[in-house]
């Protein structure tokens, strides 16, 4: 009997995270393909390259049609979405930029070396 169960706890220490990394993997596909799913026009989204822009056009199964600059639209798989943002992230265009010298960053000067060759 113990001869027997030494094989048995070594199967079952290495099955159980195999399996629980593949119902792990199957439930971020699922959320995936939910997403991809959902997409409509207006939404503003991140692709896997990182890349923000807004979702134009949503006719075709496959792919996607992203407004990435007022007037630029980019054609992208689906697949290449990977998550909607919020309204959270700003557009550089509507970004209020104050001049005042307490906001203007300050750039420390060089480092001199004394490198000798």
């Amino acid at each position: 009997m113990e001869q027997a169960l030494l094989p048995l706890l070594l199967i079952a220490v290495l099955a159980i995270p195999l399996i629980l990394g593949s119902r792990r993997q199957k439930k971020m596909v699922q959320q995936q393909q939910e997403l991809q799913a959902s997409l409509t026009i207006g939404d503003k989204v991140m692709t896997t390259s990182g890349l923000y822009g807004t979702v134009s056009d949503i006719s075709d199964e496959a792919t996607i049609g992203i407004e990435i600059a007022p007037g630029v639209e980019t054609t992208w798989l689906r697949q290449a979405v990977r998550e909607k943002v919020g309204p959270d992230v700003v557009d550089e265009d509507e970004v209020e930029i104050d001049e005042t010298p307490e906001s203007s960053a300050q750039v420390a000067a060089p480092i001199e070396s004394d490198k000798r060759n």
